[in-house]
C-alpha cells in the first residue's frame, strides 16, 4: 500500500514539473520579478503537499529586501521555505546541470555558487547586495551543505557580507522536519552518497511527514563583523531548534 501511495505522489509532482515547465517558457517571460516569485512559492506548496509533506509556518516574514539565513537538511528545505517566505535562493553551481530541475531552478532567479572557487564567493556577494538593493529577498543556508537535523554544521561568513553591505536584515529561519510520531524524520536527511532519486523515493514513502519552518525576529546587520554576525544567526537557529552548545 505504501508504493501505491508512493508512485501516486510521484505522478502528481511529475504533473506539476510540467506545468512549471510550461509557466517558466510561456508565461514568466511576461511576469513581473514579484509575480514569478509569488508563482514560485505556490508551486513550491503544491509541489510539498503532492510529496505527502505538510508545511507549518511559524512566526512572521519580513517585508521588503531581507537575506533569509536557514539550517539545511534536505533538498525540500527550499520547498518549505519558498511556501513560507518566497524568496531568491543561493544555492550550489552544480544544480544548473540537473536535468529539468536545473533549468526550472535557473527560472526562479536562483544565484548559483561554485563552492570549490574560493573567489567565486566575492562575485556572489556582490549579486546578493544588488538583489538586496533592489528590494528582492534572498535566501541562502550558511553550512554549505545538509546535515542530519540533530546539529548545526559551522557556518560559513562570507555570504553574509551582502546584507552588511546594504544595511539590510537577516531573518534567521529554523527547520524541523518531524514523522507521524513526532519524532525527527530520518526519511528526510540527504547526506553521503545518496542520491536524489533515492531522497525523493524515501520522500514520497513517508507517513505524515511534516516539517515546521520557524521565523525568527530579523537581525540588523549594519555595522556588524560578519563572523560575528554569522555566529549569532546560527546561535539562535540552534537555540530555537533546542540544539544544546550551537
Amino acid at each position: 500500500m505504501r508504493a501505491v501511495i508512493a508512485l501516486w505522489r510521484l505522478a502528481r509532482v511529475g504533473g506539476l514539473l510540467v506545468l512549471a515547465v510550461l509557466r517558466c517558457a510561456f508565461i514568466f517571460p511576461f511576469s513581473s520579478p514579484a509575480q514569478r516569485l509569488a508563482q514560485t512559492g505556490r508551486w513550491c506548496g503544491q509541489v510539498a503537499r503532492a510529496l505527502g509533506l505538510t508545511v507549518e509556518g511559524h512566526g512572521r516574514s519580513h517585508d521588503g529586501p531581507v537575506l533569509l539565513v536557514a539550517n539545511h537538511i534536505s533538498w525540500l528545505d527550499i520547498l518549505a521555505i519558498n511556501a513560507v517566505h518566497p524568496a531568491r535562493f543561493v544555492s550550489k553551481a552544480d544544480v544548473k546541470h540537473w536535468p529539468v530541475l536545473g533549468w526550472l531552478v535557473g527560472c526562479g532567479g536562483t544565484l548559483f555558487i561554485e563552492r570549490e572557487r574560493k573567489r567565486d564567493a566575492l562575485r556572489v556577494v556582490h549579486q546578493i547586495a544588488a538583489a538586496l538593493k533592489q528590494g528582492d529577498t534572498i535566501a541562502m543556508f550558511p553550512e554549505g551543505t545538509t546535515g542530519d537535523g540533530t546539529t548545526l554544521l559551522p557556518f560559513h561568513a562570507n555570504l553574509l557580507q551582502a546584507a552588511i553591505s546594504t544595511d539590510a536584515l537577516l531573518q534567521p529561519i529554523a527547520l524541523r522536519y518531524v514523522d507521524a510520531d513526532s519524532a525527527p524524520s530520518q526519511a528526510v536527511v540527504w547526506v553521503g552518497d545518496s542520491t536524489l532519486a533515492e531522497s525523493l523515493w524515501k520522500v514520497v514513502g513517508a507517513r505524515g511527514l511534516r516539517v515546521q519552518v520557524h521565523q525568527l525576529a530579523p537581525i540588523a546587520s549594519a555595522g556588524q563583523d560578519r563572523r560575528d554576525l554569522s555566529e549569532r544567526v546560527r546561535g539562535e537557529i540552534g537555540a530555537a531548534l533546542g540544539f544544546r552548545g550551537s
